[in-house]
């Protein structure tokens, strides 16, 4: 079935609609990572956009159960050049098309998704629609407008607390969209965790006494979460506080820092990011919108991104508060910065 794309700015892309036949509006953003599809449609962080993959091959190696980074895709709607309609790998369980179906999220192929990611590179990441049918420009530009994302993080959070058993240190999560591998990357370290929604309040999570509080990866502009921001400013101080994305961005904001969105975010798993701490640039994946723009006096800098020169990674001079912009658990992509979790562990009390 025929579908089109169309762009907060009125430019139109024709293409051929997959996965479940249904309307979507999101804000339109491009990934680079030639694989990990699977991982970036489950990414609670892509709640509220529909993805572009840059790469022109999409679904070559099947969908499996096990590698999903959330228990179901979170993103608005998945753009690809070309659809792998028969993929081939011994883990394969679905094709994406059957995927898309079963989660009943739209697909659209067969369009210039070179041509869109400049468009996206230079005016930026805007709101869009993938529509069936043919919509007027009024009719359009009026679904595109009512499109708000700013209750992301209450939609894709844990619904109530749960616990993971390990022997070793207590680590408490905010989970603000937190993704299947961070939890695993603390479990493998032997950790205990306790997960709690993103609306927790400082007091339960204080008084089950963990030995470090873990602020998670999430969707959306870190201004919209104004509850947590106040929660966090209460553990400051009292409990070591480590951070992931989203998480990163709100300790930045706790401390009097602030944030602002980029031009077209850093979503792929091909960025460079330079430890001015070991001197070391590592390969990382990235998944975000927004960025910390300004921190206090008390806070330096311990991460840089190499293309942009933007924080990617900040500790406290004298708190044990330590976080970073990237995500070092990727899976799939690059292991280079997986030693972060190790780090974290020594902020643990």
């Amino acid at each position: 079935m025929k579908a089109k794309l169309i762009l907060e700015n009125g430019v139109t892309f024709e293409g051929k609609a997959f996965g479940y036949l249904e309307d979507t509006v999101g804000e339109v953003v491009f990934n680079t990572g030639m694989t990990g599809y699977q991982e970036v449609l489950t990414d609670p962080s892509y709640y509220g956009q529909i993805v572009t993959m840059t790469y022109p091959l999409i679904g070559n190696y099947g969908v499996n159960l096990e590698d999903g980074e959330s228990k179901s895709p979170k993103v608005k709607g998945f753009i690809v050049r070309e659809k792998c309609d028969n993929p081939n790998n011994f883990r394969c369980e679905l094709e994406i098309d059957n995927y898309l179906k079963q989660n009943k999220i739209i697909g659209l192929e067969g369009l210039d998704t070179r041509a869109l990611t400049k468009i996206l590179r230079n005016s930026g990441t805007m709101r869009g629609i993938i529509a069936l049918e043919e919509l007027s420009e009024k009719e359009a530009m009026s679904k595109i407008k009512e499109f708000s994302n700013v209750d992301a993080v209450k939609t894709v959070t844990t619904k109530e607390v749960y616990e993971v058993a390990g022997k070793g240190k207590h680590v408490a999560i905010m989970d603000f969209g937190i993704k299947s591998n961070i939890i695993n990357s603390f479990v493998k370290r032997d950790c205990k965790v306790t997960v709690f929604p993103a609306d927790a309040k400082a007091e339960e999570i204080l008084e089950v006494n963990p030995d470090l509080v873990f602020l998670s990866n999430g969707p959306g502009d870190p201004e919209d979460v104004v509850g947590a921001i106040e929660e966090i400013k209460k553990i400051v101080g009292k409990k070591p506080i480590v951070g992931i994305c989203l998480g990163h961005q709100l300790i930045a904001l706790a401390l009097g820092g602030k944030t602002a969105k980029l031009k077209f975010g850093h979503r792929g798993c091909n960025h460079p990011v330079k430890d001015l701490v070991g001197n070391k640039v590592h390969i990382t994946s990235q998944n975000h919108g927004y960025y910390v723009e300004t921190l206090p006096q008390d806070v330096e800098v311990t991460h840089v991104n190499v293309n942009d020169g933007t924080v990617e990674g900040m500790r406290h001079k004298s708190l044990p508060i330590f976080s970073v912009q990237f995500h070092p658990e990727a899976c799939p992509g690059p292991k280079d910065s997986d030693y972060i979790f190790d780090e974290f562990m020594k902020y643990s009390l």
